[in-house]
């Protein structure tokens, strides 16, 4: 456990001996020069990682590095070496980043490959306690069902093969993490929050995807088809009707229930998808006019007001 003391102030108010004081002050020096070393140490093998993998540009030399600095981290965290936490914790998160980077240079296209992702980056979370990669393990997971991004010239992309599965999906995972994080202690409920919140994300997605073109259930149809040629068809089985509709829903419940508890970044994150959820169906039935984009600037000013003035009366109660 780490607390903060200001040491001159509990010198000055006879709470703190002048002993006392220097002995917790040279505690505190020496925990500052161990923190040095972890960086300097981390970023001198990080440096020379990056080096041997630009002077031999392949993604098995990415993932051979990878694992190394992987299993050193891992090595430093089980004997809890507790003066080279931190360095443990830089080569786990920088080990799982190089070796899911490898693996998907070499060889993406395989479920197998998005999986042993998942778990690596899942593993090294839960070990280095990096919210960072239990975010990217249920991103890697959310690959698993054909999620995309993409980046051209000034253009980003992003793309939710499977809508209904990953709203089911990871509404279930978002569930599951947010009802373990109020058994677990606070560093590992910090994760599972974490990995709610970054559900609730592909849930809304997942939504945005499947309310503009509808969900053909094209990985259910392909396992069920006996004709190969049966799982091109893109004809949407679940319309964008149905999806449109229920994301509404989803988002006027989830912003009660986000009031009614106090979770305020629900709030925030129900007031943004419901803001991309307005525009959207505002523009696809009515078109970009004139008189459309006014109309619809002044529902989202009004909106964003409401929210601020919410925002507000939290950060109130929150002081008082």
């Amino acid at each position: 456990m780490k607390i903060t003391l200001d040491i001159s102030r509990l010198v000055e108010e006879g709470k703190l001996t002048s002993e006392e004081a220097d002995r917790l002050t040279k505690l505190a020096a020496h925990d500052t020069a161990s923190l040095g070393i972890n960086i300097l140490v981390g970023f001198a093998v990080v440096a020379i990682a990056a080096g041997a993998v630009a002077l031999a540009p392949a993604p098995l030399t990415a993932i051979g590095f990878g694992l190394a600095l992987f299993a050193a981290g891992f090595a430093i965290a089980l004997n809890r070496v507790q003066h080279w936490m931190l360095l443990g914790q830089i080569f786990l998160v920088i080990g799982a980043l190089m070796f899911g980077g490898g693996a998907i240079a070499y060889r993406a296209d395989l479920l197998a490959t998005m999986l042993i992702i998942t778990g690596v980056f899942g593993l090294a979370a839960i070990i280095a306690r990096s919210s960072l990669l239990m975010a990217l393990a249920v991103l890697a997971a959310s690959a698993c069902l054909g999620a995309r991004t993409g980046y051209s010239h000034a253009s980003y992309s992003l793309a939710i093969y499977e809508p209904t599965l990953t709203v089911v999906v990871f509404s279930m995972v978002a569930l599951i993490a947010y009802q373990a994080s109020q058994r677990l202690p606070a560093e590992y409920a910090r994760l599972a929050i974490t990995a709610a919140r970054t559900s609730l994300l592909l849930i809304n997605f997942g939504f945005w995807i499947g309310s503009m073109w509808g969900d053909p259930l094209m990985l259910m149809r392909s396992l069920a088809a006996r004709d190969l040629s049966s799982t091109l068809m893109t004809k949407p089985v679940i319309p964008s009707l149905v999806f449109s509709v229920l994301w509404a829903v989803a988002l006027l419940g989830a912003g009660i229930w986000a009031v009614r508890a106090n979770r305020r970044w629900l709030v925030n994150l129900v007031a943004v998808f419901s803001g991309i959820h307005f525009y959207t169906q505002w523009f696809e039935k009515l078109g970009a006019t004139p008189f459309s984009v006014l109309l619809g600037g002044l529902v989202m000013l009004a909106s964003a007001i409401a929210l601020w003035m919410f925002n507000r009366r939290v950060a109130d109660r929150d002081r008082a």
